[in-house]
Formats: structure tokens, sequence, C-alpha cells
């Protein structure tokens, strides 16, 4: 993610987001082929074992260390309880790995007042991503405490990846007060959880900073399959025709408005 605001890129246009592709992959050849597709942020992570399954901590390390600064990289902590000290002693295990952000998953609200304060002790040194759940009630009634215990953005994602996508469980309304309180508090936002081909036009139009997709990479749609290429630079292209769109709108939208029309 790369660093502007909080990690936010702001376009030459009014302040207007640019919505960025994170590819979740699981081993080097993923690894480099979501490289060579033009992703803006690679997601350390194994479908196997969960929604943020870990991968072991020395893959975590040797796959950080052979992207070498060409693109940021992130990295799940696994889908562990609400246990503070666990939590903590993962996020510092795994930030250690040389990764730019940790990513930890809070699957329930158990706890979470004491798992945001032990976390706060860390995230002074290295950049913490929450990640909420859309099908398991996320409360997101408390995302300022989430920026007041210093973290650098909140992701929505689904748990149950058999259960349906992100839109299967809120709404674009809800999607669109999520994304516009987690600026407002000065975080990154994203948007994942089954992502399809077809869903990027109507949720790039809410400008998360960034969408983050697995299944839509793979074989078959299948997480746990491998990345096909060709999936890859299809969803590359889609977001990248989405900016391209709205690109054109805005201009012709301010130009509308300026001569009193309507």
């Amino acid at each position: 993610m790369v660093d502007g605001t909080r990690g936010r890129v702001p376009a030459a246009n009014g302040g207007c987001v640019m919505t960025r592709m994170l590819a979740s992959v699981i081993d080097w050849r993923e690894l480099e082929s979501a490289i060579q597709a033009g992703v803006d942020i690679i997601d350390l992570k194994n479908p196997h074992t969960g929604a943020l399954g870990a991968l072991p901590i020395e893959s975590i390390r040797s796959l950080a260390a052979s992207c070498g600064g060409r693109c940021p990289v992130s990295a799940t902590v696994g889908d562990l309880p609400a246990e503070p000290q666990q939590l903590a002693q993962a996020i510092g295990r795994t930030a250690e790995c040389g990764v730019d952000y940790v990513k930890v998953g809070f699957f329930s609200p158990e706890n979470l007042t004491r798992c945001l304060q032990a976390i706060s002790r860390l995230t002074h040194r290295h950049k913490v991503v929450a990640v909420l759940f859309a099908d398991r009630e996320p409360p997101l009634e408390r995302l300022a405490e989430f920026a007041g215990s210093g973290f650098r953005g909140v992701m929505l994602d689904t748990a149950e990846k058999g259960g349906g996508g992100l839109l299967d469980h809120m709404d674009l309304n809800r999607l669109e007060r999520f994304v516009s309180e987690v600026r407002a508090l000065d975080m990154i936002s994203g948007l994942a959880g089954s992502l399809r081909l077809e869903d990027i036009p109507q949720l790039h139009c809410l400008l998360p900073d960034y969408l983050g997709f697995r299944g839509a990479l793979c074989e078959g749609r299948k997480r746990t399959a491998g990345i096909a290429p060709h999936r890859l630079r299809a969803i590359h292209d889609a977001l990248a025709q989405a900016a391209t769109r709205r690109e054109r709108t805005v201009p012709a939208l301010s130009r509308w408005l300026k001569s009193g029309a309507g």
C-alpha cells in the first residue's frame, strides 16, 4: 500500500481516490504472475487454512524478500481467536518478516476492546490493517476505535467463502458508508470477499482504496486452485476500465453542473 495520507493516493482532480488492486498469493509463482500483471499490492495468504489463513513464517519472509520492493506486500496472521496476547504476538512475528502491512481479522466483537489495547502497543512500529467480516455482524459502529488504536486501514471481507460474496451480505449503501467513514478517519479502506469480475463497476464507484481478490483470479474461480495469469489480467483490465470511465464522467459532470443544468 502506497504511503500518502495514511496510504491513500489522491487523484489530480478534486482529491478523488484511485482504487487499486490487491491480489492474494500463496507462492513464488503466483507472486511473480501478479507483479507481471501490474497488481498494486501483494497479499501473502494461505487459502487452504481459512479466510485469512497464514503462510509459514519462513515462507512469508522468503516471499517478501523475493518481491524486493517491486510492490508493497501484506501478510495475514491466520484465523485466530480474539485473544489479545495471541494476536499481538502473531502481528509482531509477521511484521518481522519484512512485509509492509500486517492484516489481522476480527471475527466477532468478543474481547474487541482488550484486543485493540494490546495491538495499539505495536502500531507505532508496524502498519496494521484490520479485517472485519460482512457475514459476521462486523462492528462498524466502532471504526473510530480502530483509528484511535493506530490501525492504518480497515477492510471488509467474508469469513465463509462458500456462503456468498460481499454483495450478498452488505448492500451498496452500507458499503458506501463504510468507505466514507474509514476515509473520514484517515485510514485506508478495502473491500474483498469472493469478489467477481462483474462486481468491479459498482464497487469501484464507491472509491475504496483497494479491492481485494483471490477466487476470481484462480482456475474455476476456486480460491484453493492456482492463480491463472489470464484471470489476473482480466481483473486488472476491468479496474483500469472502471477508472477510465470515472475520469471521463467526473469532468463532464462538473461542466454540466457549472453550466447550471438541472
